[in-house]
């Protein structure tokens, strides 16, 4: 798996492997800021509309199909339908399931779930990409507590998005929120860049390291930020689907994502779904 880009749709063979590669980081012109933009905005639109629609009942597969019809009618096709072999225009993961669970009309959406739903709009050439995790109906207060801290591990991350910072910022800003709250940030997966590719350099960690190197952010660079917390184990696995990563311990999983453009002066979230 390069680099551990995550939500990399690839499944890996092996444990992924921490590459200490150089990483080449493309930089966007004006042109293609403005076309990601509306690759993000269309994302957001998505995932928003699917939030809004979500009920006991359904399943992952009917989400699934109104997103290729949406993503289609907004003037875009999936990112990850076909990508490495994804069957599906969503990655919709439930509970314990971490990332990469596939849709399917055998798997049901019962109240009190924590829903991780995931997607990619590919408009003229760029990809915008997303995922909100969405409590159905009423959940634990344990449940709402680890989703919450999800989504507020990844504003402290994008807080650390501007020229002249680097990854690790971001990476400390999320780990040290997500060890605050009792939770444990997903190794296994990270961030990356986005742009003509789905997955580009550089690897956006959720966590410090030094296993590659602490890049400096740039005006023009467009990065997908994705923290994962789990409320137990950080540990996953992978079932035999070969897609769909789970939690060790079976405990309970949620992921927020933006697609985020540095600046100058700090950022700006493409995906974002209070412009929609």
């Amino acid at each position: 798996m390069k680099n551990l880009l995550s939500n990399l749709l690839v499944p890996p063979p092996s444990p992924p492997r921490l590459s200490a590669q150089r990483q080449r980081v493309e930089i966007k012109s004006a042109r293609e800021i403005e076309i990601m933009r509306q690759a993000g905005r269309i994302a957001a639109t998505v995932l928003k509309e699917i939030a809004d629609r979500v009920e006991p009942g359904m399943t992952t597969a009917d989400l699934d199909a109104y997103a290729e019809q949406r993503l289609r009618e907004l003037g875009a096709t999936p990112s990850f339908k076909g990508y490495h072999g994804f069957p599906a225009s969503l990655c919709t993961s439930i509970n314990n399931e971490v990332v990469h669970g596939i849709p399917s009309h055998r798997k049901q959406i019962r109240a009190g779930d924590l829903l991780k739903v995931d997607t990619g709009a590919y408009f003229q050439g760029f990809h915008g990409d997303s995922c909100i995790t969405i409590a159905v109906g009423t959940v634990t207060p344990a449940a709402a507590k680890l989703m919450q801290a999800a989504e507020t591990a990844l504003y402290k991350g994008i807080e650390q998005v501007k020229a002249g910072n680097y990854l690790l910022d971001i990476a400390g800003a999320i780990e040290d929120y997500a060890k605050s709250q009792g939770f444990k940030v997903v190794e296994d997966y990270t961030g990356h860049g986005v742009g003509r590719n789905l997955h580009e350099e550089p690897a956006v960690f959720n966590f410090r390291t030094h296993d590659l190197p602490n890049v400096k952010l740039r005006a023009g660079m467009t990065l997908a930020i994705e923290p994962i917390l789990n409320a137990g184990s950080k540990y996953t696995r992978t079932l035999a689907d070969r897609w769909t990563v789970v939690t060790v311990d079976r405990s309970l999983s949620a992921q927020f994502e933006h697609t985020v453009l540095v600046t100058e002066t700090g950022y700006e979230i493409l995906t974002d779904r209070s412009q929609v």
